[in-house]
C-alpha cells in the first residue's frame, strides 16, 4: 500500500484529501444544529486518539527530541488547526448561512503563502501567480451565484469562519515544518493528541457535553474515520513531498467537492458561472506541478544542536 502511495504525486494526494473533506458537510451541517460544535469535535478526537494511541509515546519522544520549536508547532497544529479551527467552522454553520463559512475558507492559500515564506523560507515558484489567481477567481465563481453581488450575513459567522481559515492555513505551514524532523504518522498522531486536549478544555468553557448521544455519535465516528483519519493520513503523506504553497492550491479541491455535494445532496442549484468556477479550479489543481523541487536542508553544527531551541 505504501509503495502505491509513494508512486502518487504529493499534490494529487493533498487534493484527494481535500476532496474527502468536502464531503463532511453531509454530516457536519446537520450535526451543528443538533449537537454542540465542541461536543462534535471532542468526540472525533476521542476516537482518533484511541486509534493512534500505539504511536503516541514514540511521537511525543520524537517531537521533544526535535526541539522546542517543533513542540510548539505540534501544539499549534493540534490545538489550533485540529480543534479550535474545526469548532469555529462548525459553529459558523449555526450562526450563519451555509455559504459564508465555506466562502471565507478561500483566504487559506494567501495565509499559507505568507506563512510558508516566514516559517519555512519557501519562495513561491516561478509562475505561481498563474495558478493562484485563476484558482481564487474560480473559487469566487463557485461561492457566489451572482459574482458581482456579494452577501455575507452577520459578523459572528464571518469572524468564526475567518478564524478557522487562518488556523487551517497555519496548520498546513506548521505541518510541513514538523515533517522536516518527524514522519507523517507522528505528525498525524500529535495533531490528534493535542487536538483532544484542546477540545477537552473547550467543553467546560463553552458549556458543552462530552457525549452527543448514540445517534449523533455514529455520524461523529464517520467524520473521525473518513474525513479525519483517512483524509489526514493521505494529506500528511502527500504534504511531506509537496511545498506548502502548492498544497494550499491543491486543497481547493475542497470547495469544488463541497459545491457538488450541495448540488447533489442539498438540492442547491448551480448557475452557469458556478459550473465555470468548478471547471477552472479543477483545471488549476490538475495542472499543478507534480515534481517537487529538491529541498535543501541546512544541518546545524554539532554544538548548535546542543543549544536549547528557541520557540
Amino acid at each position: 500500500m505504501s509503495r502505491r502511495l509513494a508512486a502518487v504525486p504529493g499534490v494529487a494526494l493533498v487534493a484527494l484529501a481535500a476532496a474527502m473533506w468536502g464531503t463532511d458537510a453531509l454530516f457536519r451541517r446537520p450535526l451543528a444544529h443538533s449537537t454542540s460544535a465542541a461536543t462534535v469535535v471532542f468526540g472525533e478526537h476521542v476516537l482518533l486518539v484511541a486509534i493512534t494511541l500505539p504511536l503516541l509515546v514514540v511521537s511525543l519522544r520524537a517531537v521533544v527530541a526535535a526541539g522546542g520549536r517543533y513542540v510548539l508547532a505540534a501544539i499549534a497544529v493540534g490545538a489550533g488547526a485540529s480543534a479550535a479551527a474545526t469548532i469555529l467552522f462548525t459553529q459558523a454553520f449555526v450562526h450563519g448561512d451555509p455559504i459564508t463559512p465555506v466562502v471565507l475558507q478561500k483566504v487559506q492559500p494567501l495565509i499559507v503563502v505568507a506563512g510558508a515564506r516566514v516559517v519555512l523560507g519557501e519562495e513561491p515558484r516561478r509562475r505561481f501567480a498563474w495558478f493562484l489567481l485563476p484558482a481564487l477567481a474560480g473559487v469566487w465563481l463557485i461561492a457566489f451565484p451572482h459574482p458581482t453581488e456579494v452577501h455575507a450575513r452577520g459578523l459572528t459567522p464571518i469572524a468564526e469562519a475567518l478564524g478557522a481559515a487562518v488556523l487551517w492555513g497555519l496548520g498546513t505551514v506548521f505541518g510541513r515544518f514538523l515533517m522536516r524532523r518527524l514522519s507523517f504518522e507522528q505528525v498525524t498522531t500529535l495533531r490528534f493528541a493535542f487536538g483532544l486536549a484542546a477540545s477537552a478544555v473547550a467543553l467546560p468553557l463553552l458549556g458543552a457535553a462530552a457525549y452527543a448521544g448514540a445517534h449523533d455519535s455514529l455520524w461523529i465516528a464517520y467524520l473521525a474515520l473518513v474525513t479525519g483519519l483517512a483524509a489526514l493520513t493521505l494529506y500528511y503523506y502527500g504534504l511531506r513531498k509537496t511545498p506548502a504553497t502548492l498544497a494550499s492550491l491543491a486543497e481547493l479541491a475542497y470547495p469544488v467537492t463541497a459545491g457538488i455535494v450541495g448540488y447533489v445532496a442539498f438540492g442547491a442549484e448551480l448557475r452557469w458561472s458556478q459550473w465555470l468556477g468548478v471547471a477552472v479550479v479543477v483545471a488549476v489543481v490538475t495542472l499543478l506541478p507534480t515534481r517537487p523541487r529538491p529541498e535543501i536542508v541546512k544541518v546545524p553544527p554539532a554544538d548548535a544542536r546542543l543549544a536549547p531551541a528557541q520557540a
